[in-house]
């Protein structure tokens, strides 16, 4: 049986420059913390924390005083930072370049849109950490959507600025979008007086080009096992992906999860994983199955 891993799959930019600037910063202290799971994957997670990161959330911030803070790739409001300002905390601020370009373009759309009463729609997932970064620039007043009910929260007769979450479904995007258009004109008689639509494909192109990708892997192997946390939007949508081209494909957290008999009669295995999967969880996952045509033998 032949496992490959997918030389395309782990870590994006975003998620490996946080986590080299985590254990750069723990080379000379004792302790440091980080607002939120550095990223979505326990494994990770465990991993750092033996090093000396400390998971804390929000309200466990505010009562901080006169020490370090690491903000995560998703980025984070604007309150965040003024909570740092006013505790003397020194933040390290390891957001994706790709994030912050996102969280200007969120603000500048809702400031130069409010004359007109335009609404700034985010496609994305409520409570996502990134999503409350970009919510933040709005004031909290931008419309979160993820599913088609959820359009019934949006004004059709103002006009809309859509954008995603960086780590979204590009084809999901673009459902949402075509749902806007139409309701859009539904709610006008005049579809030349409809508002006006501003859709922003603001998908991370280094998550985009992973579908496509992914598709050709999942169809060269027998069985796909995509690892991932169970936590990453990223994630379930690739993993989707992955089971949509091969109906033998199985989601796994880490090696413990794996089924001997996935693997009876299989001559590929192909292993994959989300942008917040390390590489070292795969070649653990490999060396699993590996184990499992040693040990028939």
């Amino acid at each position: 049986m032949n496992v490959t891993i997918d030389k395309n799959s782990g870590y994006c930019f975003g998620v490996e420059f946080a986590i080299q600037m985590a254990e750069d910063e723990m080379e000379t202290c004792d302790e440091l913390y980080c607002l939120g799971d550095i990223v979505h994957n326990s494994m990770e997670v465990q991993r750092l924390y033996e090093k000396g990161l400390r998971i804390i959330d929000r309200d466990q911030l505010k009562e901080l005083r006169d020490c370090k803070v690491l903000i995560r790739a998703h980025g984070e409001p604007p309150e965040t930072y003024q909570i740092a300002l006013e505790n003397n905390i020194e933040l390290i601020d390891a957001s994706c370049p790709v994030v912050l370009k996102l969280q200007n373009r969120v603000k500048h759309a809702f400031d130069s849109g409010r004359p007109s009463e335009a609404q700034v729609v985010i496609y994305g997932q409520v409570g996502h950490a990134e999503v409350i970064g970009l919510a933040g620039q709005t004031r909290d007043e931008a419309i979160i959507v993820t599913t088609e009910e959820d359009l019934e929260k949006i004004d059709f007769s103002r006009p809309v600025t859509l954008f995603s979450q960086t780590t979204k479904s590009t084809k999901g995007f673009y459902h949402i979008k075509a749902l806007i258009e139409e309701r859009l004109q539904q709610a006008s008689q005049d579809s030349k007086a409809a508002p006006k639509l501003d859709a922003n494909d603001s998908i991370c192109r280094q998550v985009s080009n992973r579908e496509p990708q992914l598709a050709r892997f999942s169809t060269e192997h027998d069985v796909i096992v995509f690892v991932s946390g169970k936590k990453s939007s990223n994630g379930k949508a690739l993993y989707s992906v992955c089971k949509q081209h091969n109906p033998n494909s199985y989601f796994v957290e880490n090696e413990k999860e794996l089924q001997r008999e996935w693997f009876e009669g299989a001559g590929s295995v192909g292993i994959c994983g989300a942008t917040s999967t390390p590489m070292w969880l795969m070649e653990q996952v490999s060396t699993s199955i590996s184990a499992f045509e040693t040990e028939q033998v």
